[in-house]
């Protein structure tokens, strides 16, 4: 396999130092493995943008709460790497936690992005968004990228980093991707897999639930009765709404009657699985 995969920092630095000096551009894709075509439209996003794709994978326990999923989620290290070698990637990234947390996840400097970090998915995982800051402060710091993609079913996640970059002055540009669907609407995730037979056939009525808020609010219905509708239909379709906000797209809080940019949100248990996804309106 000639995809060149590597553990440590050092050995890292050295090969992407060969490049810098080169003058060539470098992108980052951070991930957690597992890869679908989702991962993999970031990697074709990364390298149309730059001369070096890096992508990385790491499961972070940081971003993990105590009765989460760290334990269980999927490891495919070899899988992912052969996906990673056909969409031509220049390396992949994949460190053991004591690289990236040498002295213990208790001792480590975190880094917090504060009002972005606690509300909707930072109010239900306690602690997710600061694990997420951190890691990937310590991504862009070993790696160094000119650049780096994200895609936008994160969305929370999103603005979370673009605004630990921005408070933070670190030199790389954040490029969102819109979010890769399946053929009937689901958004792709690994926790996809979690899902049932059953219940994957029920999965897309999420995006259905959201788009349709869409056309609510285009029609000036308000937020909230908006929200209310939506949770409801949830609920009848065999979800479990975490939650359905209907937020300004800049900074997350909750829409008002004469805002304009907006983004619906959602969040939604379907069996063990939490699904989540958004729409911009």
């Amino acid at each position: 396999m000639s995809l060149e995969l590597i553990e440590e920092i050092p050995a890292l630095r050295l090969r992407i130092g060969g490049w810098r000096q080169g003058g060539e551009r470098i992108a980052l894709v951070p991930t957690m493995g597992n890869l679908h075509e989702g991962h993999l439209a970031l990697v074709r996003e990364a390298r149309r943008l730059a001369d070096r794709t890096v992508a990385s994978i790491f499961v972070n326990p940081l971003q993990f709460g105590p009765k989460e999923d760290f334990g269980a989620y999927p490891r495919t290290l070899e899988r992912d790497r052969e996906l990673l070698e056909a969409k031509h990637t220049d390396l992949l990234f994949a460190p053991p936690v004591a690289a990236v947390y040498p002295h213990g996840q208790e001792a480590q400097t975190r880094v917090e992005v504060p009002g972005l970090s606690d509300i909707l998915c930072g109010a239900s995982r306690p602690g997710h968004f600061v694990g997420v800051a951190t890691v990937v402060c310590k991504l862009f710091n070993m790696v160094q990228p000119d650049l780096a993609v994200f895609g936008e079913k994160d969305f929370q996640q999103l603005l979370v980093i673009r605004r630990m970059v921005e408070d933070l002055c670190l030199p790389v540009e954040v490029r969102g991707l819109a979010t890769v669907r399946e053929p009937d609407g689901l958004a792709m995730s690994s926790r996809n897999g979690y899902l049932t037979p059953e219940e994957r056939t029920r999965a897309p009525a999420l995006f259905r639930t959201l788009s349709r808020a869409g056309d609510r609010l285009r029609t000036g219905l308000p937020p909230r009765e908006v929200e209310t509708e939506a949770e409801e239909a949830l609920m009848g379709d065999g979800f479990r709404p975490d939650y359905f906000r209907v937020c300004r797209a800049s900074d997350l809080q909750p829409a008002g009657s004469t805002d304009r940019d907006l983004v619906v949100l959602a969040a939604a248990y379907l069996g063990k699985a939490r699904l989540i996804d958004n729409l911009s309106v």
